[in-house]
């Protein structure tokens, strides 16, 4: 029997030399629910082949305790609706743990599904601060949450900057609104002495497509620092149109705007944009990440360039520590949610993944989750800005 701490790692050595213990006993049936489908593809299709290689890279290592991993696939469109439906779906084909999902709204509609059924289920996607406050008992996320965002907006970005007139623009999404407000919380000392103002903060809906009557009102209030919270599928277009419209200040983005999608929708305009998020894949520094990151790229031929993919492949490696735990005591019974819900709410470190040391508070938030500054570069590759070399890309006049 192994002993506990990094299956990740531990695969990584097998693999590296080329030896490959495939597990042998029954299927643990580990459920993967995302938008394959809707504004969110983009987003569910990496996350989706994440956790598919992280299956596939435990199985190889002979499983969780010589039993393989088999991932069940749910499409929930990145709707409440389609969330539910795919939980459903999920609970009735079997699953002894879920993986879940990108979206806070579709996470915050289904959640209690798994909740009522007593089934484990790990967020990777779902940042809203207000998801662990209903306290959860089978409930976690591998992802950080939106006031650590808001923080880091406040304490780095705005400095960076000297943003004294903030623009915050949301799409009305959980998500959404709750950056933008714990952004404004972060900053209320700030505000309260006058050295801030917010002379902006409205919503758009994302299907209208266009938005320069919102973007109007925005550059008529003359704000030297722009933060859209919201999404990449509207994303790309409001960074696009605000351009056109001569909007100067620099664009920051949230932690789900930003990706390649983004990129391609905002053509030219996403030079010089900026996101606040957790680290990109590619600056991840541990073991397992670069181990990780090397076999993705073998696969599919290029990294992710999201960080919440990745998080779903720890949502994948979550659930194996947390097994492996209860099976050390407990082999009988190591699929059990209850045991492995109290593993986790333990607090202990339960391995290391590849976005680092897997740790759960009593709430089920995850331990640790860092947030850095990045922009997309004149090669339309999304880079840590550094002041030295990015700082004419930010300036919007151009």
């Amino acid at each position: 029997m192994r002993t506990l701490k990094t299956l990740a790692v531990i695969f990584v050595v097998f693999f590296g030399m080329g030896s490959v213990v495939w597990a042998q006993g029954d299927p643990i049936k580990v459920g993967f629910q995302g938008p394959l489908t809707g504004s969110w593809a983009y987003e569910g299709d990496l996350a989706r082949k994440c956790a598919e290689l992280a299956v596939k890279l435990i199985n190889k290592e002979g499983g969780v305790m010589g039993r393989p991993i088999k991932l069940i696939v749910e499409d929930d469109a990145g709707t409440p609706r389609g969330g539910v439906l795919a939980a459903q779906r999920l609970i009735a084909a079997g699953a002894k743990a879920v993986v879940q999902t990108y979206g806070s709204p579709t996470v915050e509609a289904c959640y209690g599904v798994y909740e009522e059924a007593k089934l484990l289920s790990i967020g990777y996607g779902c940042t809203f601060v207000g998801l662990t406050a209903k306290k959860m008992n089978y409930w976690f996320r591998t992802c950080g949450r939106d006031d650590t965002q808001g923080i880091f907006f406040a304490d780095k970005v705005v400095p960076l900057f000297n943003g004294k007139r903030l623009a915050l623009m949301h799409n009305f999404t959980t998500f959404a609104v709750g950056v933008a407000n714990e952004t404004i919380k972060a900053l209320n000392d700030e505000i309260q002495a006058g050295d801030v103002k917010i002379v902006y903060n409205e919503g758009i809906r994302p299907e209208e497509q266009d938005f320069t009557p919102a973007l109007t009102a925005l550059k008529n209030t003359k704000p030297d620092l722009f933060y859209y919270t919201g999404h990449f599928a509207e994303g790309g277009l409001i960074a696009r149109q605000s351009k056109d419209l001569g909007i100067e200040c620099p664009f920051v983005g949230s932690n789900a705007v930003i990706n390649s999608d983004f990129i391609k929708t905002a053509g030219d305009a996403a030079i010089g944009c900026l996101m606040t998020t957790e680290p990109m894949p590619a600056d991840l520094p541990f073991i397992g990440a670069k181990k990780f990151l090397t076999a993705f790229k073998s696969e599919y031929g290029a990294i992710p360039d999201s960080p919440w993919a990745i998080y779903a492949a720890d949502a994948v490696n979550t659930i194996a520590f947390a097994m492996e735990w209860v099976g050390l005591v407990n082999p009988s019974n190591m699929t059990d949610s209850t045991l492995l819900a109290n593993v986790l709410h333990s607090g202990k470190v339960v391995g290391d993944g590849i976005t680092g040391p897997l740790s759960f508070t009593r709430e089920g938030d995850r331990v640790g989750v860092p947030n850095m500054l990045y922009i997309v570069d004149k090669d339309y590759k999304i880079v840590l800005y550094d002041a030295n070399k990015h700082s004419e890309l930010v300036d919007r006049k151009n």
